[in-house]
């Protein structure tokens, strides 16, 4: 509602304008008002700006960021409620001041909508800018990272529902039409629900993994076969960087319905497996030794577990097993190719005999001794 003229400056003087301009076509005053209106606005709005003091701003990063993203916005909302105060005064029918009186406050809401959002872009893009280069070895930081992401999503679509709501509600033909529409029901309101289905509960599958958080933004994590990195959550998907660079798109009401594996949730740090297939010959304290030589040769180790175990007795061949510890999920793979380049090299140099091989015994009639020793060298072979 709009203040009497006697209490509201504004009115008052689009009243004195408007006396002073007696005589002249209605559209042409509405004309000057309005513009008048914009004239105003833009000169309260660099006002604002200039008196803000800097030294705020600085000592204050966030509502910097929040004044820089909001100019627009703010100089929108000074035109809007200039106007709501001119219109009323203008030489215009009944019908044509509802209308316009109606758009304004339309206008007002969407203005909030707009502001709410940028509050909440604002917010998320300062917590983030704070995370530390390397995320993936600190649990907290993935955590925070990914209940921003998803609650800002989620945040923009509520927020977007509500105003794009309110501000139809604003205009009586829409609003009857809605009550109707909701008295009315029947097969039109189940093809709604039945239609926003799968939007809902993506958002509502989205808002519980910002609260349970499962994953986090940087997780390791193995989806229906892919192993890869969650690189970001949205408010309907979750995105996979697979480890030759591919993109996987999941769906969160899927994700959360079907098992998956998450190898980072409560640390980063992994222990990685090799295992080699060697002859029964071969002298495992010897391995065991080289082992722990090379995981202390390189940084890809975190220094706290080395371990060499025999884990399977086949009928040609013995199975060892390696565990090796690393900091997170790549430097775990890394390692593990390492130590197995190094002890297959370690093997062929200085125990050639114990790499798997067939043995033959042949039975029959004795043959000559260099007969002997050419089969004997050729079974070897």
């Amino acid at each position: 509602m709009t203040q009497p003229a006697a209490t509201n400056p504004i009115a008052h003087a689009a009243v004195n304008a408007t006396t002073a301009m007696h005589g002249w076509p209605p559209a042409l005053i509405t004309a000057v008002l309005m513009i008048g209106a914009v004239l105003v606005a833009m000169i309260g709005h660099f006002i604002m700006v200039r008196v803000l003091p800097r030294k705020l701003l600085e000592r204050r990063p966030v509502l910097g960021m929040l004044v820089t993203r909001t100019r627009r916005i703010l100089f929108l909302f000074i035109a809007v409620i200039l106007l709501g105060a001119v219109v009323p005064e203008a030489p215009l029918s009944a019908a044509r001041k509802f209308d316009l009186l109606h758009a304004l406050s339309a206008g007002f809401i969407v203005l909030i909508g707009a502001t709410l959002m940028v509050v909440v872009d604002t917010l998320t893009v300062y917590k983030l800018s704070l995370r530390p280069d390397n995320i993936q070895a600190d649990v907290m930081a993935r955590k925070h990272v990914t209940q921003w992401q998803v609650l800002r999503r989620a945040s923009h679509v509520l927020i977007l529902m509500i105003t794009i709501a309110a501000a139809l509600m604003v205009f009586p033909a829409v609003r009857d039409y809605g009550v109707s529409l909701l008295a009315s029901a029947g097969a039109a309101g189940l093809v709604v629900g039945l239609a926003a289905r799968p939007v809902l509960s993506n958002l509502i599958a989205g808002i519980q993994i910002a609260i349970t958080q499962p994953l986090r933004v940087e997780d390791a994590v193995v989806i229906n076969g892919q192993w890869g990195w969650i690189e970001e959550i949205t408010s309907t998907y979750v995105v996979v960087r697979i480890w030759n660079w591919q993109r996987m798109i999941v769906p969160l009401a899927w994700l959360l319905e079907q098992p998956f594996q998450n190898w980072t949730r409560d640390s980063s740090e992994l222990i990685g497996t090799v295992h080699w297939n060697v002859d029964y010959t071969v002298p495992v304290d010897a391995l065991r030794a080289k082992l722990t030589e090379i995981v202390h040769s390189t940084p890809l180790w975190s220094g706290k577990v080395v371990v060499l175990q025999v884990t399977h007795a086949l009928a040609t061949t013995i199975e060892l097993r390696a565990l090796v510890s690393a900091r997170n999920s790549g430097e775990a793979w890394d390692l593990r190719c390492y130590v197995r380049e190094k002890m297959i090299d370690y093997l062929q140099a200085t125990y050639p005999g114990a790499l798997p091989r067939q043995r033959l015994e042949l039975e029959g009639q004795p043959m000559p001794d260099h007969d002997a020793r050419a089969e004997r060298r050729q079974v070897d072979a």
